[in-house]
């Protein structure tokens, strides 16, 4: 079985029954520690400023980065302007979505976006598919952190480039099973670290220097397997001097279990200088 019975961290939360299970069945020891939770900001005003210019014809061009993004900007407007006030004024600019997710939501919509952006996903390939565009009024929904690799891109055209966003990632409010996760991980009680999204990263470190581990906790994910779900994942754990061991060939969780368990046994044996009879 391909985790043959591997201690595997996930920081999944919205899905985190769901990846348990993903790993049971491939094989592993799961313990699944929710890392975050999609907290409303404060007050809307910017979503509000930004449905006035958009009414106004003030772009040409919308780029929708995520599934859950998209839903909360439309139930945003739509509860101050009107029910399906802001699909309507989709209607009148090109849209660009960074695939499936937003695309679903846009369905919902009876909206066809003229522009997808193909796997993996990332800013590069929305930058691919917009670039050719005449449009350079453009609008940019972001997705908890600013996407600033695709907003410098997108100015270098050069455009105007405006964002709005109407959630931010917050820590769970409980974090009990990050905190232990954290604390695993700086024993060495662990073998694969599954990162799904670009900010589970920030709030493990976060944890752990509250923790007083974070050192630990790099010291042990170095000797683990790091399973990264696609390149934007990839460059986050980068950016923090971690370097991921395994990407799925799509972009998707249940490949990333499965794929990570068929190659964990090879990948362990490389980093921890064993034979693969001898990991667990």
């Amino acid at each position: 079985m391909p985790f043959d019975g591997l201690r595997v961290i996930s920081f999944e939360s919205r899905r985190a029954t769901e990846m348990a299970e993903l790993i049971r069945r491939n094989g592993g020891d799961p313990f699944v520690a929710p890392s975050m939770r999609e907290a409303p900001l404060e007050s809307n005003e910017e979503a509000f400023a930004f449905a006035e210019r958009l009414f106004r014809g003030d772009f040409d061009l919308i780029i929708l980065l995520t599934g859950v993004g998209t839903r909360a900007l439309a139930n945003v407007i739509d509860a101050r302007y009107g029910a399906g006030r802001f699909a309507q004024a989709l209607g009148q600019i090109t849209i660009a979505a960074r695939g499936p997710k937003p695309l679903a939501v846009l369905r919902e919509m009876a909206i066809q976006p003229a522009l997808v952006a193909p796997e993996p996903n990332t800013w590069r390939e929305i930058v691919d598919i917009v670039k050719p565009r005449p449009e350079r009024r453009i609008a940019v929904q972001e997705y908890g952190r600013p996407p600033k690799e695709l907003l410098d891109a997108l100015r270098a055209f050069p455009a105007q480039v405006t964002t709005v966003r109407v959630y931010q990632w917050d820590l769970p409010l409980d974090t009990a099973r990050l905190r232990e996760a954290a604390h695993r991980i700086a024993r060495g009680e662990a073998d694969v670290a599954l990162f799904t999204t670009s900010i589970q990263i920030s709030h493990l470190l976060k944890i752990a220097a509250e923790e007083g581990v974070e050192d630990d906790v790099k010291r042990g994910l170095a000797s683990m397997i790091i399973a990264s779900v696609g390149p934007t994942t990839t460059e986050s754990l980068e950016e923090h001097g971690i370097k991921p061991d395994f990407e799925p060939t799509h972009p998707k969780m249940g490949f990333l279990v499965k794929e990570t368990g068929d190659h964990a046994a090879a990948i362990l044996a490389r980093k921890r200088g064993v034979g693969s009879g001898e990991i667990g």
